[in-house]
């Protein structure tokens, strides 16, 4: 198998200034202390840098990187085992200044690290979680919440969210995913899931804490690998993680010490085996987030940071044999996670990346090495959101249409471009679909339409803008006529319908987990509330999320903040739904920020650029039954 190598670029870079004018940087300044100060001296590389500790072998497989050029270092390249787990020993996030570059032929360049010495580690309450990550003895949940004194839901949730949070070397570093005291079985809920963290740090954000976003920016940014293997096979660079745990090891050479580790999960020890596909989406919007709310736009506009983001979209961006401008993904590639028929183009996935586009769009800094991917950037923009509004969304006047298709057309100007047989409408659509109101479909293939409503990839579609204002308050409308289906006695149905019988059988391979009106297959997930007030925020309709966020309120404290519910109402407790759910208490938090500042909202939502609408006008007054006219255009997009 070959070497994949990593060149470190040699001997003096400045030491970051902390003390500056942007707010949320003045607390970091009480938490470190740089070896050559704050000033702006230039101090040499260090002799060695510790990398990434190994912590794990994949049978025979073992890629390496070569380090040349390094004092300690042969000039020759001495060949390093590339480390799968982030040592905090002498390291810190913020003394990264880059984590990857491209020397011309390819080669990624590996990152210097900074030595910084630490105050004493700030410790958590009792009951939560230490400074090495682990969930400190002594006390529980409940003893922690009755010394508070909680005065309302809202109080009570802020507390199990700071319960929540992981400690990295002494520092907060993001929240673990359930912090269930009644369950002894952590499963992987004991870990940093980038998904999971979004609407805690946007509650972070919104509440002025800054550090803990930026903190977990920069330091999943490091676990971005330059390398991950699964059975000898290595996906492809720019990949986040699904998650990781901060562990605690023991010192090389001294028992008597230890040392924190972040341990990435990228997919090999998921069930299934499936990567990521939304975890560098979500990673980038929560940065573009993270700037527009804290006025500090030094971390997106460091090196380090633009070189991942260009790896994320290289990696979405590559060719491959799709005719489409979809993302091609696997099932259970997003919050869907298990086996549910969403393989191929599910609409979450297109919505994220859309999203992800037009934010990446903002923060890409102009330099002639951008100028390509910032052209297949904007290319993809107008391919992906000319195919989602044309081909997915479906109302009753299309529905008709689809009913009356005309199939086998073999013809560049053909109606049914997709050959989707009429017999595919389902029986429920029919009675279901409103007179007032659409939606985008899950998914299209050809010869294959989802009718399945998705919420988060609707209501992503809303807020990326990815929908026309029409189609997004279309959706509301439905949201509104099928409020008995969608919301009824917990916000807010995962998907709609569910798979029953045989269909659930084929479908999920009989998956006991996701049986009818359960977890992924139709169940009730509150943390999807946060993302339906923003959508109605952006459509200027916040009562609809209001009266979301009323009946949520009712019970999700009493039932201990669930992660989903079951039944076709949601009015039982998900049967093996975690307690004290992370994303579910920081979606409640995050809907009411939101709802007492609405203006907040901006830092999630894409607005539509004129040449996008000028692009759109063009497509769509041409006969669909004719091939595309370019000429109009100023410039050209591939559509």
């Amino acid at each position: 198998m070959g070497t994949s190598e990593a060149v470190l670029p040699s001997l003096s870079t400045a030491v970051p200034h902390l003390s500056h004018s942007k707010p949320c940087l003045n607390s970091l300044n009480s938490m470190l202390h740089l070896k050559s100060g704050i000033n702006s001296r230039r101090k040499r590389a260090l002799g060695y840098m510790r990398l990434l500790n190994c912590s794990r072998m994949l049978r025979n497989c073992r890629r390496v990187y070569s380090i040349q050029g390094i004092d300690g270092f042969s000039h020759g390249k001495t060949k390093i085992s590339r480390l799968e787990s982030v040592s905090c020993k002498g390291q810190q996030a913020e003394s990264v200044s880059g984590i990857t570059a491209e020397d011309g032929h390819g080669t990624i360049i590996a990152p210097k690290i900074k030595e910084f010495e630490m105050v004493e580690p700030m410790r958590h309450e009792k009951g939560g979680f230490a400074s090495n990550g682990k969930f400190a003895a002594g006390g529980t949940i409940n003893d922690t919440l009755g010394k508070a004194s909680i005065d309302s839901i809202e109080d009570e949730a802020w507390n199990l969210l700071r319960e929540s949070i992981v400690f990295y070397c002494g520092y907060p570093i993001g929240t673990i995913a359930a912090n269930d005291p009644s369950n002894s079985s952590s499963l992987n809920y004991d870990q940093v899931f980038i998904r999971d963290f979004i609407p805690s740090g946007i509650a972070f954000l919104l509440k002025g804490e800054y550090d803990i976003v930026r903190s977990f920016i920069l330091h999943t940014l490091q676990l971005q690998s330059w390398e991950k293997t699964m059975d000898c096979h290595s996906p492809g660079q720019g990949l986040m993680p699904a998650s990781f745990k901060v562990r605690t090891v023991p010192l090389d050479g001294d028992d008597s010490a230890t040392e924190d580790v972040l341990d990435p999960d990228f997919g090999e020890a998921a069930i299934g085996r499936v990567a990521p596909v939304d975890s560098g989406l979500w990673w980038i919007i929560l940065l573009r987030a993270y700037g527009k709310c804290s006025g500090d736009l030094s971390v997106q506009e460091r090196f380090d940071v633009q070189t991942g983001i260009k790896m994320i979209l290289k990696l979405c961006l590559a060719d491959g044999f799709d005719m489409f401008p979809t993302l091609l993904v696997t099932d259970g590639s997003c919050m869907i996670d298990r086996r549910m028929g969403i393989h191929g183009h599910p609409l979450e996935i297109q919505a994220l990346f859309y999203s992800a586009l037009l934010c990446a769009r903002e923060m890409l800094a102009p330099e002639d090495g951008s100028s390509a991917l910032i052209r297949a950037l904007n290319n993809r923009v107008v391919a992906l959101s000319f195919h989602i509004r044309e081909y997915y969304w479906i109302d009753m006047r299309k529905l008709n249409e689809i009913y009356r298709y005309k199939t086998e057309e073999y013809s560049y100007d053909a109606v049914n471009k997709f050959n989707i047989y009429p017999d595919q409408i389902p029986p429920w659509l029919v009675e279901w679909m409103p007179s007032k109101g659409g939606y985008l479909i899950g998914n299209l293939q050809p010869a294959h339409m989802d009718f399945r409503f998705f919420s988060l990839g609707n209501l992503w579609s809303i807020v990326s803008s990815l929908a026309t204002t029409d189609q997004s308050h279309a959706m509301l409308d439905l949201i509104e006529a099928k409020w008995s289906e969608l919301v009824a006695d917990m916000p807010f149905k995962i998907c709609y319908p569910a798979f029953e019988g045989q269909e659930w059988r084929i479908t999920t391979g009989s998956d006991p987990k996701n049986t009818p009106w359960s977890y992924h297959n139709g169940g009730s997930w509150p943390t999807l509330l946060w993302q339906l007030t923003v959508a109605c925020i952006k459509m200027n309709r916040p009562e609809i999320a209001e009266k979301a966020v009323k009946i949520a309120e009712k019970r999700i404290s009493r039932d201990k903040w669930p992660e989903y519910y079951d039944t076709k109402q949601g009015r039982f407790i998900g049967k093996q739904a975690r307690l004290f759910q992370t994303w579910s208490i920081a979606g409640y938090l995050v809907s009411k920020l939101l709802l007492a500042n609405p203006d907040a909202a901006n830092i999630l939502v894409n607005r539509e650029d004129s040449d996008l609408v000028s692009a759109f006008s063009s497509m769509l007054s041409a006969n669909p039954r004719r091939k595309r006219d370019w000429k109009g255009l100023k410039q050209k997009f591939i559509v």
